[in-house]
């Protein structure tokens, strides 16, 4: 079953071409993506033992991944004994109804939600806005693209297309009581945003998250996060809904210990996040609901070079390194999940079923460096390959593949091809191929074709050098 996702229309290479148009956009970007590089590469490279760490993460995942419904049960059990409730959602949709019902059951209009980006993934503030329940995001980037009308363009930092002055006019023009004398200053715009959230903290009773991870053998959930809004959120509210995907999950208290190593290094460059916040079950005046989300998630686990995306634990390294996401920035990604983890987990969770998934395989050089820096060691330019070859392609493309690939599977053919494109070389263009080709001709000139293959120079060399011999 494909899942219900939420995304923007379009494909990559439209949305793209639109987005490297904004100088403005690429300046943002490459100033933020570069400070949250070397950030990450310093505090990486004093631990002499992240080669070990990071194959004890990518054993950690792969082993929930292999054992997942073992584990999901035990972590339901596990909640259930501490006194929270678990709900099962197949898909957005049903995720969606849960929720809204339980936020209904308290009779409240509003609800405050931090670290959610499954909620994003099913589209939750709109379905919750259609029942007449208001929600807001506490995150301060969240913030900011909620107030401007945005979409998320980063896992990290999703305010990230977005510089201090463009916050400021957003601020003016869409939060309640701030003050015209208000600056652009980092200080000022987070104390406007802090004063603002206070009151939305302090009166809410219900609160939506979601988790960086779930261990299995405690029930317990956990959130890392930078502002505090994390702690707030997840204690006031006399109700708490936290809507995790199925493969959030580790095996054991001891495995989170990996991880808090290798999270704060890979996403902020910290050596440590300021604020982690874990609770088990319901804690003494609350009430705890956790939805646990498929939506493509089984789908994607059944296969078996695809499903190494699912160990992905939401760092965003592999955004900051990657050339086409730096010049294209998130939105031409058309998903909550940029970049290139998102090229590989988009298509997989929706099934390939819109030109947009179809398109995301090819976001990419393959340059290699989104794998570098993965620290759970997701190989994305393997997944990419595997897209790619099964994405749809036209008849025309797939007649010439299979030309080529009959040509190439024996010598003697390719050898025989070779030695008529040489031939026939004065043919060729000089400016760019006709018809269907030309997209191709269109960034690049068309390679010299040399007067004789290198097989052929090979022969004649030996043959020469074998004459002299004698």
């Amino acid at each position: 079953m494909s899942a219900t996702f939420i995304g923007m229309p379009g494909n990559f290479p439209k949305n793209a071409e639109k987005a490297v148009q904004d100088s403005q956009l690429r300046f943002n970007l490459r100033k933020a993506t570069h400070t949250i590089r070397d950030k990450r590469a310093e505090v990486v490279g004093e631990l002499p033992d992240w080669g070990e760490l990071r194959a004890a993460g990518k054993a950690i995942k792969d082993d929930v991944l292999h054992n997942l419904d073992r584990y999901l049960i035990q972590l339901e059990e596990a909640v259930t004994r501490a006194g929270g409730t678990v709900h099962w959602a197949r898909d957005a949709a049903e995720a969606n109804r849960i929720v809204t019902d339980l936020v209904k059951a308290t009779g409240e209009t509003e609800v405050v939600k931090v670290k959610s980006m499954a909620t994003q993934e099913i589209g939750l503030n709109e379905a919750l806005a259609a029942h007449g329940i208001a929600a807001y995001e506490t995150d301060l980037a969240e913030l900011i693209v909620q107030l401007g009308d945005d979409f998320p363009s980063h896992i990290l930092v999703p305010a990230i297309h977005r510089n201090r002055s463009e916050i400021r006019e957003i601020f003016l023009d869409k939060m309640p009581g701030v003050s015209r004398d208000l600056t652009d200053d980092p200080p000022a715009l987070t104390e406007a945003a802090r004063l603002h959230l206070r009151d939305r903290f302090l009166r809410s009773k219900v609160a939506i998250s979601g988790a960086n991870f779930m261990v299995a053998e405690t029930g317990t959930l956990v959130v890392l996060e930078s502002e505090g809004n994390g702690r707030m959120c997840l204690s006031l509210p006399e109700t708490l809904i936290s809507v995790v995907g199925i493969e959030k999950l580790l095996p054991s208290w001891r495995d989170l210990e990996v991880f808090l190593q290798l999270l704060p290094r890979s996403s902020t460059g910290e050596r440590m996040n300021p604020y982690t916040s874990m609770w088990t079950g319901a804690v003494e005046g609350q009430e705890f609901h956790l939805v646990l989300l498929d939506n493509g998630r089984t789908d994607v686990l059944a296969d078996e070079v695809g499903r190494q995306a699912l160990r992905c634990i939401r760092c965003s390294a592999c955004l900051n390194v990657c050339p086409v996401y730096e010049r294209a920035g998130g939105h031409a990604y058309g998903s909550v999940y940029p970049g290139p983890i998102g090229a590989i987990l988009t298509p997989q969770l929706r099934g390939m079923t819109t030109d947009l998934d179809a398109s995301l395989p090819f976001a990419s050089s393959l340059c290699g460096a989104c794998y570098d820096v993965c620290p759970v060691a997701i190989d994305i330019p393997e997944v990419l390959v595997d897209l790619r070859a099964k994405a749809p392609h036209a008849a025309a493309e797939r007649a010439a593949m299979k030309v080529a690939g009959w040509v190439l599977d024996d010598h003697e053919r390719l050898a025989t091809a070779q030695r008529a494109a040489t031939r026939l070389r004065r043919f060729v263009p000089k400016k760019g191929l006709p018809g269907p080709m030309s997209a191709w001709t269109d960034t690049r000139d068309v390679p010299e074709i040399p007067e004789e293959s290198f097989r052929d120079w090979w022969e004649r060399a030996g043959r020469s050098a074998s004459a002299e011999e004698r």
